[in-house]
């Protein structure tokens, strides 16, 4: 059985870049034993721009 995180990162609407160091992030989810499974970025912006990142994280339970 499985378990998972969510974590949504906002990505600015003018440059498209993500607001917070999505590479730390995944570092640091990875050394409490997170896998990433997955990155969405839903389109929402009036251009079909994302302005949200979705990082999916998975852990094996016992």
């Amino acid at each position: 059985m499985y378990e998972y995180k969510f974590e949504t990162i906002p990505v600015g609407a003018l440059n498209g870049k993500p607001k917070k160091d999505y590479q730390a992030i995944i570092h640091e989810n990875a050394r409490e034993g997170w896998k990433l499974l997955q990155i969405l970025t839903p389109p929402f912006g009036g251009a079909g721009q994302a302005l949200t990142m979705e990082l999916i994280f998975e852990k094996k339970i016992d």
